[in-house]
């Protein structure tokens, strides 16, 4: 009979021992460090013979008999060592062991059933890593188990439970759990944390849940539970942090919620279908820190808070509070009390009321303003200026008036400022110019006038610019075009702008689109247009353009949309159009173009040709209905061309016979060259690299070049011997199953798909490696600074500075992967969906720019993504694999935006989750 403070594994290598020899701890720890597979920080090279196993790193041991202070481990502490492979099963040999810390590594596979033999084990920590499987059952006899933590894995089944009632900390959020809550967890009666947000967990939340008289913590957020929220939830008195957020339910709260909950630090309901008011009684919880409300039903007042000083957090936008009346918005002044509030959000509500001068005295640390979305009425206080550390002022969509206040370029912190949709006057305040850190400016649909501020010019950060739907006059200042930042949207449209399009506007290489329709433009479109090779959608439409559609323009291969319509644009339509692969809408109209119309290409596709309004215009596909270019027309065309050639031949035939020796020589160097190279293929220009070429590459695919592992391979970064040019290299485990299904899957995404916001993929290699196994990699470009999870949970090093990203420069992540996500959901042939958008799969490259990779759960959906209510569409083919819509949760957690078509909406989105995302006490 085996003991049960005592376990030993059969192995040939592994010779008996007997249980009062701490040799068994000795071997126990080399098997573990035997079977991980990276240690880049070397948390593990203390472990060899040179010392006593009890001074290794991240080792600790206790006496157990009284005579020898060293005997047998009672600690194993290897906390964010970025180490990766499995926990070995001889874990379970430490019998004497007590706490178990390997989180924050890259732990992957099960986890062994052999640790619940240690009946010692009072602490286990496994959480962010990538632990998957099961949680084993027999867990449940660790009977002196006091704090489970396994967050942040990709665990999938059902909630592990056991009557354990020593239990005081269970946390399992963020993995793929499934199934309810047992009513037995309500006999835990010593637990005071229960963290289970972020699974697939459904059905009601037990009314047994309410005995849990301990509990000072339920985090119950992103999950699928329904109906009400049980009444004896609301009678733990110790609760601080009481979570909802991101679920089905419904109900009220109830109307003595304050009293009940005296000690209520931190209280969210966000994204359910609560209803009713809320409960006045919250105005005596003194202790309140965050109050996230926003997204549900609630109607009604908003109580004073006067008695929340501590309050930094106050978020109930996206409901129908108040009545639109003179005192809708009186509880403010109460949160000037609230000297710590950081993030205020009311939008999307019925708040009427003239804009309160109290907002002024707001705390000085406020960085979110968000009021967008109500009817409010007057005029933007000066006051404003107070707000010094705020980064964040939405007030759109409103009723607002008067000008906006020069004041507000004290705003230095400012990053993101909205009051498109209002009724603001007067003039664009030169003081903008102060914001230097501004990435989104929209003023659109106001009824602004002069001119535009040059001073707008010195925001080098602005990536979102709309003054559209204004009255601005004037021409557009050459400082606007200099904004090379631009990579969003440039929207000037609807205003009465004059002049000709400034040709500085070539600097902005990533514009994405380009709106100045609707104004008084004259003469041509620049030919260095083309330099903008980001743009996918370009509207000069309404202006007084002349002249020719330059052949330069060839160039933007990702376009479209391209409106030139109602202008006085004249000549033939070039062919450029026909090779534009993305088009979608080609608008020509009501112009004096003339000729014939080309028809191969994309211009086969004529529903996405509009050519009315130009009366000379002939040919074209049938569904033009353009009358048919006559022979002579032709003739005359051909004989028009012929006649240049001509006279262009007798000059250039002395310069071609030289022109033609030399380059003769030049070819037959690069030919030698090209073969001597062999990396560019005839068909698609890929590099050709072979497994040896890969394996010299990458040193032989040691693991001091590993920078990566997934669930089906590793990537590892390689040299190229012929040009230095840095690789990374994703070797699939093929033993592993469903690796050559996710390699088949992501070279048929991949093959398919081209976009700046995706990893770029270089070649593939299919063959075999030097044992005559099959082998499969892909080779893509590498990018410096490696992935977003590295950014948004760094481990700290001793010997270099600590990871951290701007607000600025989250934001610009979080749009180059909807950009990449709108082009795979709605601009591609057949769309396609990531199906494990997370940030490990975000890659950073020298600038910080976001690139999506890891394409093996893709899928191509068959039907358009429109038609996605159809369950008879998709049922076939979506699979819903990998990590499904969420991010890491905390302050600065960020998720996809609500709608990628406009970004101070994409903005609205990145906020509500990374102001509105639950705190977790780990």
């Amino acid at each position: 009979m085996m003991s049960c403070f005592y376990f030993h594994l059969v192995d040939a290598n592994y010779p008996p021992i007997t249980p009062t020899n701490n040799e068994t701890d000795r071997l126990a720890l080399l098997k573990f460090k035997s079977v991980i597979s990276s240690d880049p920080l070397g948390a593990l090279n203390s472990w060899n013979d040179s010392t006593h196993f009890c001074e290794w790193h991240g080792v600790s041991c206790g006496s157990t008999t009284g005579h020898d202070t060293r005997a047998r481990v009672t600690t194993l502490d290897l906390r964010h060592q970025k180490l990766s492979g499995p926990i070995a099963p001889h874990i379970g040999n430490l019998t004497f062991l007590t706490e178990l810390l390997l989180n924050n590594n890259s732990l992957t596979e099960k986890i062994p059933p052999e640790i619940g033999h240690l009946r010692r084990l009072q602490r286990l920590y496994l959480s962010n890593n990538s632990l998957t499987g099961e949680i084993p059952s027999n867990i449940s006899s660790c009977s002196a188990l006091t704090i489970f933590h396994v967050g942040n894995n990709e665990f999938v089944g059902e909630l592990p439970r056991w009557s354990n009632r020593k239990l005081r900390g269970y946390w399992v959020y963020k993995n793929y759990l499934t199934g309810t809550i047992p009513p037995s967890f309500g006999n835990f009666s010593s637990l005071e944390t229960f963290a289970i947000g972020g699974n697939r967990l459904s059905g009601e939340i037990p009314e047994s849940l309410g005995r849990l008289k301990n509990l000072h913590t339920l985090y119950l957020d992103l999950n699928n539970f329904t109906g009400e929220v049980p009444a004896s939830i609301y009678n733990l008195s110790l609760l601080t942090y009481l979570s909802f957020g991101t679920n089905n339910l419904r109900g009220t709260l109830p109307w003595n919620l304050g009293t009940l909950l005296p000690n209520l630090q931190n209280f969210a309901t966000y994204s359910n279908q609560f209803t009713g008011s809320i409960p006045i009684s919250l105005s005596n919880a003194s202790n309140l820190v965050t109050l996230q409300l926003g997204y549900n039903n609630f109607s009604g007042s908003v109580p004073n808070m006067a008695r929340s000083r501590g309050l930094d957090w106050f978020l109930i936008d996206h409901n129908f509070l108040g009545g639109g009346g003179a005192d809708d918005l009186s509880f403010i002044s109460s949160l000037t009390n609230a000297t710590s509030l950081e993030n205020l959000a009311i939008g999307h509500n019925n708040f009427g009321d003239v804009f309160p001068l109290q907002f002024g005295n707001l705390s000085s640390r406020l960085r979110l303003l968000r009021i967008g979305g109500n009817k409010i009425s007057g005029s933007i206080p000066s006051g404003i200026q107070n707000l010094i550390n705020m980064q964040l002022f939405d007030a759109s969509r409103n009723s607002l008036s008067g000008s906006i206040p020069t004041s507000i370029g004290k705003l230095q912190s400012l990053e993101s400022l909205d009051l498109g949709h209002n009724k603001i006057s007067g003039s664009v305040p030169s003081s903008i110019g102060n914001l230097t850190r501004l990435v989104l400016l929209s003023l659109e649909s106001n009824n602004l006038d002069g001119e535009i501020p040059a001073s707008v010019g010195n925001c080098q950060d602005l990536i979102f610019l709309d003054l559209s739907n204004n009255d601005l006059s004037g021409f557009i200042p050459q400082h606007v075009m200099e904004l090379t930042s631009l990579s969003r949207l440039l929207n000037l449209s609807q205003n009465q702008l004059a002049g000709a399009l400034p040709a500085e506007v070539s600097n902005l290489k990533n514009l994405g689109s380009l709106d100045l329709s609707h104004n008084m433009l004259s003469g041509s479109i620049p030919g260095n247009l083309g330099s903008c090779l980001g743009l996918e959608m370009v509207n000069l439409r309404g202006n007084l353009l002349q002249g020719p559609i330059p052949s330069g323009l060839g160039v933007l291969r990702g376009i479209q949309q391209f409106d030139v319509s109602s202008n006085n644009l004249s000549g033939e339509i070039p062919d450029i159009f026909q090779d534009m692969k993305f088009l979608q809408i080609l608008n020509l109209s009501y112009n004096n173009l003339e000729g014939e119309v080309p028809q191969g290409g994309m211009l086969k596709n004529g529903s996405i040709v509009l050519v009315s309004g130009n009366s000379n215009l002939c040919g074209g596909v049938p569904e033009l209905k353009l009358p048919p270019c006559n022979y002579y027309f032709k003739h005359l065309k051909k004989k028009k061309a012929l006649s240049s050639k001509w006279k262009i031949v007798a000059s250039t035939i002395s310069i071609m016979l030289l022109f033609t020796l030399t380059s003769s020589c030049l070819l037959v160097i690069w030919i030698r060259k090209r073969r001597k190279r062999g990396s560019v293929s005839s068909d698609d220009s890929m590099l050709q690299l072979s497994y040896l070429r890969l394996y010299k590459a990458t040193n032989g695919f040691s693991t001091a070049n590993l920078i990566g592992k997934g669930s089906f391979g590793s990537v590892y970064r390689g040299v190229l011997d012929q040009n230095g040019s840095t690789i990374a290299v994703k070797v699939f485990n093929l033993d592993r199953r469903g690796a050559t299904k996710s390699f088949v899957a992501e070279c048929e995404a991949l093959k398919n798909i081209r976009h700046r916001n995706l990893v770029r993929i270089l070649t593939v290699c299919s063959g075999v490696d030097r044992q005559g196994n099959d082998f499969k990699a892909l080779v893509y470009e590498f990018l410096a600074n490696g992935s977003l999870e590295e950014w948004l949970h760094p481990v700290e090093r001793a010997d270099e500075p600590p990871k951290s990203l701007s607000f600025r420069q989250r934001m610009n992540v979080a749009i180059n992967v909807a950009s990449a996500l709108d082009y795979l959901h709605h601009q591609c042939e057949m769309p396609i969906v990531h199906c494990d958008l997370k940030p490990s799969n975000i890659l950073l490259d020298e600038d910080k720019v976001g690139h999506v990779g890891d394409f093996g759960l893709a899928r191509f959906l068959r039907s358009s993504i429109d038609n996605l209510s159809s369950a008879s569409q998709t049922s076939s083919t979506i699979c819903i694999k990998g990590t499904i819509g969420y991010a890491p949760p905390g302050k600065y957690s960020t998720l996809d935006g609500t709608n990628y078509y406009k970004l101070f909406q994409l903005y609205d989105g990145i906020q509500r989750r990374t102001y509105g995302a639950p705190r977790i006490v780990n």
